[in-house]
């Protein structure tokens, strides 16, 4: 997967639909667990958020705000489906593991 091309940092109806594209990327390498994409994605998310930054709320026409809450919604579902994931290793490693007793009885001697 190459890097993608970063529209100009003034043109923020391209960068935003570029955000929504590589965050529809970034659902399908979830989906198919593929770390490279994951890794790419990753890295142009980065840029489009970096070439955003500059970027004000009040400046958003109605097309921009849009885009930009549709992005928003994305890459929170995209951020559910990893947290799902990384909970899924967790408890599959902590099953190959010994069992722990968070909250194990403490026994008192009696004096």
């Amino acid at each position: 997967m190459s890097a993608i091309a970063i529209d100009q940092p003034d043109d923020v109806t391209g960068n935003l639909r570029q955000m929504i594209a590589v965050l529809e990327q970034e659902r399908q390498a979830l989906a198919s667990l593929d770390t490279d994409a994951l890794t790419c994605t990753t890295r142009d998310k980065v840029a489009l958020c970096n070439a955003l930054m500059p970027v004000r709320a009040g400046d958003l026409s109605e097309e921009t705000r849009t885009l930009a809450e549709t992005a928003r919604q994305l890459n929170e579902v995209n951020r559910r489906v990893r947290n799902l994931l990384a909970a899924n290793v967790a408890a599959r490693l902590d099953a190959l593991g010994a069992p722990r007793a968070t909250y194990a009885p403490v026994q008192y001697a009696s004096i």
